[in-house]
């Protein structure tokens, strides 16, 4: 056989579960699966140590904690005044066994708002919605997407936008979820001030999460085991690329109420329900699409 035709196409595989991927076919060509499915623009507290050994998390942090106060670290002045008590409670709690158990309540909360808001007044269960938006898998292989009950058109017309509402917003609500906004993932012009209103309610009415005045959002303790992996690192005496010294933070964030952008340690000077995420690779192109300006001297852009 002679194939004139060469192609690599753009390819990557999808997240896996286990055996249990498979669920039925549907005829000769369409197999139908199970798969995880990203909840876009939010970030709930983690329910893993993120490959980090349990036993040794509390020294961790604590460890983390001086090396920061040291001024040996990575991390800057703004980034340090928020991270310290985050990090180093006042209240003597345990920051990891906090965020832990945050994100368990997360899940509870999840599932109960599923199964009340999945059931319809029959008693039966309605389908799950979903929506993607212009990105459809993260890197890990997971459909990015805003999941809700599904309406029929007739009940459609006797319910509000905010009715209706996807999970991702009401986990929001409920400050069980941070905004977590990466371009070009952006909600629509009706539903973006609906997820920032609802984020600001809940942030400063201590919703959920919020209750706890040092919480850690998910991509902050995510971005603290980084951290701490590259502290155990040092600790070796290994050389460490340049890459590797900043690549603990590697996205840029822009204010959504300003237009104003800021470097990927400033996201602190944003208030936690403006926070537009951009990957480093992406900030041009967003910066002429959302016409954003630089908040001060910004590298990279």
């Amino acid at each position: 056989m002679t194939v004139k035709v060469f192609w690599q196409p753009q390819s990557f595989n999808l997240d896996q579960i286990g055996q249990k991927r498979l669920v039925d076919i549907s005829d000769g060509d369409t197999p139908n699966i199970r798969m995880n499915v990203r909840m876009l623009s939010i970030d709930t507290p983690e329910t893993s140590t993120m490959q980090l050994k349990k036993a040794e998390m509390a020294g961790h942090f604590t460890a983390l904690a001086d090396w920061i106060e040291s001024g040996k670290s990575p991390v800057g002045d703004a980034l340090a005044a928020h991270l310290l008590p985050r990090i180093k409670r006042a209240d003597g709690q345990d920051p990891f066994e906090v965020h832990i158990a945050q994100g368990k309540q997360a899940l509870q909360a999840f599932e109960s708002l599923t199964q009340t808001r999945l059931k319809r007044p029959s008693g039966t269960n309605r389908p799950m919605f979903v929506r993607i938006a212009d990105q459809p898998f993260d890197s890990y292989g997971r459909l990015l997407a805003y999941v809700a009950p599904e309406y029929s058109a007739t009940e459609r017309q006797g319910l509000s936008r905010r009715d209706r509402a996807t999970f991702n917003l009401d986990m929001v609500a409920a400050g069980w979820a941070a905004t977590f906004v990466i371009y070009p993932s952006i909600p629509n012009e009706l539903d973006l001030p609906m997820l920032q209103e609802e984020a600001r309610a809940a942030v400063e009415q201590g919703r959920g999460a919020w209750a706890d005045q040092w919480c850690l959002s998910g991509y902050e303790y995510r971005m603290c085991t980084k951290l701490i992996k590259l502290m155990l690192k040092v600790r070796t005496g290994a050389k460490l690329s340049s890459g590797e010294w900043t690549g603990w933070i590697d996205r840029y964030c822009a204010d959504i109420s300003s237009a104003q952008l800021y470097g990927p340690q400033e996201y602190v000077l944003v208030k936690p329900w403006n926070r537009l995420f951009l990957w480093a690779t992406d900030v041009r192109k967003a910066v002429a699409d959302l016409n954003l300006e630089p908040a001060g001297s910004i590298s990279g852009v």
